[in-house]
C-alpha cells in the first residue's frame, strides 16, 4: 500500500514520464504533484483534467445507464505527448484519479496503463 507521495514517485519511473498528479475530479484540486506540468501550472492542469474526468463519468455516451460500468481510464494523445488518466476506486466517493503526462517518443502507452492500474489499486488515501 502506498500513500500519495510514494505513488507519484513510482509513476515517474514509467519510461517517458514528464509529470504526474493525483486529482480530486469533483473539486479539481491536485492532492499531490511531481515533475513538470503541461503549461507549467499543476493547479490549472488539475482543474482542466478534472473537467475531462467529470465528463467521462457523468455522460451516458461513455457509460450507458443500463450497464453503467465505471470508466477505468482515459487517454488523450497529442503530437508530442500522451496524457493517461486512471480512476482510483476508494472506499468513499471514488472521485480521485491519477494523471500521468508522458513524452510520446519515449513513453510506452501500454506499460503506462498497466503501471497506473497497479498504482491505483495500491493507493491509500487518508
Amino acid at each position: 500500500m502506498r500513500g500519495i507521495d510514494e505513488c507519484l514517485l513510482e509513476a515517474m519511473l514509467v519510461p517517458g514520464a514528464r509529470g504526474a498528479a493525483i486529482v480530486d475530479w469533483i473539486s479539481g484540486l491536485a492532492l499531490g504533484t511531481v515533475g513538470e506540468a503541461p503549461g507549467s501550472d499543476h493547479e490549472a492542469t488539475a482543474a482542466e483534467t478534472a473537467e475531462l474526468a467529470r465528463m467521462a463519468n457523468e455522460y451516458t455516451a461513455f457509460a450507458p445507464e443500463e450497464s453503467r460500468p465505471t470508466v477505468e481510464d482515459l487517454i488523450v494523445t497529442t503530437r508530442t505527448n500522451y496524457h493517461v488518466v486512471r480512476f482510483v476506486e476508494t472506499g468513499f466517493d471514488s472521485s480521485v484519479f491519477l494523471h500521468l503526462w508522458l513524452d510520446r517518443d519515449m513513453g510506452n502507452l501500454a506499460l503506462a496503463r498497466l503501471r497506473l492500474k497497479n498504482l491505483a489499486e495500491g493507493l491509500v488515501l487518508q
